[in-house]
């Protein structure tokens, strides 16, 4: 099976342009698609306020529900906000364009920075801390993490290379099969906490509470707001959606924000409750899906339906993130191959791009989430402070029909997300987002460095100082053919060098003194008509006296190109071209960089039957 089938096997048959309007998502599926990363989080946003308040005491823990309270409140405000960005912004309004259109070119970088590394992160966190839940439930994979975790990224990866609709299909059932065990979680929980069923149950609030420093309130909220990661993937997925685009997009949100919160404070209050303190090698969802269901079947589903949720939440940064790269590319901030779709519809690039990231990212931090989730705040808020004070901007400038409005609206979503950011910046530098507050200047500066390069590089091939038609005058041109001996495939690369120019000529490069004229002699058998040349190699090197010859057969001035022309024979069979030394593509790098200097490689394929 050659590669191409075996490409159409695993990522289907090429989807022609004309047929994209069919690749577009209804709102049952774009919340599967677009919303898995934001609803996951309250898998592990919980154990994240938990964890700092019961290490200094248990009693600190009653913290925890007034702290969810905060970060729901936030949730409405981010919510409201990025309602105004979807009306204002119809085609996707992504952090990125919204700050780079009301704030200037570094502002819009500095935000699209902030979601790549944040999408990588995603799929990082979201990965290991389903692959968490597996390894609480079955202990004995522990050992195989990091390996579970890249297979499945990879799985991922497979399956958004088939296409967006092909893969909502594919993540929707497991995305509503965790609401669905969520619910049912939390309906049994309050069940057997209203029936009484559930021992010493504490009140939700409370006259005092412990004195444990504002700090550590603020580093709890902060570690929280992981539970809102993922709000802002639907205002920059707005393409995805059937029409009405920008009317499904809103809906989705708001059904998006509803779920999410409503599971996020339910499950706080029932940890509250049932008295959950994390640890002991078990995570907090865990725990408390033992506590609700016992160690029953309806435990093990609950933990099968978090781990396909938390694992498919990566679905949420291969949706966005392509995206995004391709929005850089197109202007001139990343490589240009991040803005070409594949035969699916699909920008390819940017999927196996971002798998390679979170790879590596995985490997790098032993696919521990707690040494992830440090990082990954700061760029989510950060893009939300730049979105929310690029909208504020948009409405002073445009006043379209409820502007005041809309200023107070996302002002308020600027001044709470950058105090949050703030509070995240500051509790969490020294726990590692100190490597995000690096990472996104050195992003800014190579964006700019290869936009620089783009933009030097159209200026120098840009047609703007000529007038057609131009006058194809033949110049002098040079065809040296490297030969090691004489053999068919020198006759073929002879016969195709006197089609392209009068003045071909044989370089022949003597590795020990007497080889050259005993050369010279054969070659005169079989071809008297081309020339040969012979140079001295005292130290050896095959490439090193033809580079030099060509540099000098340029700088005399006489020739204004060279073709230099590789005969190479081609093996039946991949494993024999290792038997055979690489001097073709030793030359082919040597020469790449050399101005007016062309290599052409000419082929001569061996027989089947006697290799």
């Amino acid at each position: 099976m050659g590669f191409g089938k075996i490409k159409r096997f695993i990522i289907g048959a090429p989807i022609a342009t004309q047929k994209a309007h069919q690749e577009l998502i209804p709102k049952w599926k774009a919340l599967a698609v677009l919303s898995s990363d934001a609803l996951s989080s309250v898998a592990y946003a919980t154990e994240e306020i938990l964890i700092p308040l019961a290490a200094v005491a248990t009693a600190a823990m009653i913290w925890s529900i007034p702290i969810s309270l905060a970060i729901i409140a936030l949730l409405l405000i981010l919510t409201i906000s990025y309602h105004q960005t979807i009306k204002a912004y119809p085609n996707g309004g992504g952090a990125y364009i919204v700050a780079k259109e009301n704030l200037g070119e570094t502002a819009g970088l500095v935000a699209g920075g902030a979601l790549l590394i944040d999408y990588v992160l995603t799929v990082a966190v979201s990965v290991s801390a389903g692959v968490e839940n597996i390894v609480s439930a079955f202990p004995a994979l522990g050992q195989w993490r990091i390996v579970i975790d890249s297979a499945l990224i990879l799985v991922i990866m497979l399956t958004n290379l088939r296409g967006v609709r092909e893969s909502s299909g594919i993540f929707a059932y497991p995305t509503y099969f965790f609401i669905f065990s969520m619910f049912t979680m939390l309906s049994v929980g309050f069940y057997k906490v209203f029936t009484e069923q559930v021992a010493n149950i504490v009140p939700v609030t409370h006259q005092i509470y412990p004195e444990i420093g504002l700090f550590l309130i603020l580093r709890a909220f902060a570690s929280g707001c992981a539970a809102l990661t993922g709000v802002e993937a639907i205002s920059n997925g707005i393409p995805l959606f059937r029409s009405p685009a920008q009317r499904n997009a809103r809906i989705t949100l708001s059904w998006m924000s509803v779920i999410l919160g409503t599971v996020f404070i339910g499950m706080t209050v029932l940890a509250h409750w049932f008295n959950i303190v994390p640890g002991n090698g078990e995570t907090v969802i865990s725990s408390l899906a033992r506590s609700v269901f016992g160690d029953n079947y309806l435990y093990y589903v609950l933990q099968i339906s978090v781990a396909l949720i938390l694992m498919l939440a990566a679905n949420t940064s291969y949706a966005d993130f392509p995206r995004l790269s391709s929005l850089l590319a197109r202007d001139r901030y990343l490589p240009r191959q991040l803005a070409s779709q594949g035969d699916r519809l699909v920008f390819s690039n940017g999927v196996l791009g971002l798998s390679f990231c979170s790879i590596m990212l995985i490997y790098f931090v032993g696919g521990d989430t707690h040494h992830l989730i440090p990082l990954y705040a700061v760029g989510v808020f950060l893009s939300f402070t730049l979105s929310q004070s690029g909208m504020v901007v948009h409405h002073l400038r445009h006043k379209e029909l409820h502007w005041r409005k809309g200023i107070a609206i996302n002002a308020l979503g600027a001044v709470t997300t950058g105090i949050v950011l703030v509070v995240i910046a500051s509790t969490k530098f020294l726990h590692g987002a100190w490597m995000v507050v690096i990472a996104i200047p050195v992003l800014v500066y190579m964006f700019k460095k290869i936009n620089t390069h783009y933009l030097a590089t159209g200026k120098q091939l840009s047609m703007g100082d000529q007038k057609p038609p131009f006058k194809l005058a033949p110049m002098k041109h040079t065809v040296l053919i490297p030969i090691s001996g004489v053999h068919r495939g020198i006759i073929d690369a002879l016969r195709y060098a006197v089609t392209m120019s009068k003045d071909v000529m044989g370089v022949y490069v003597e590795l020990e003194p007497g080889q050259g004229e005993r050369f010279r002699t054969e070659w005169n058998k079989w071809a008297p008509q081309v020339p040969i040349v012979v140079l001295p190699s005292p130290f050896r090197s095959l490439s090193g006296p033809l580079f030099k010859f060509v540099d000098e057969t340029i700088d005399s001035g006489e020739v204004e190109y060279i073709t230099v022309l590789i005969p190479e024979f081609v093996t039946t069979k991949w494993w024999h071209r290792a038997l055979h030394n690489q001097t073709a593509f030793l030359i082919r790098a040597g020469l790449a960089f050399k101005p007016n200097v062309a290599v052409i490689s000419v082929r001569y394929h061996l027989d089947d039957k006697n290799s």
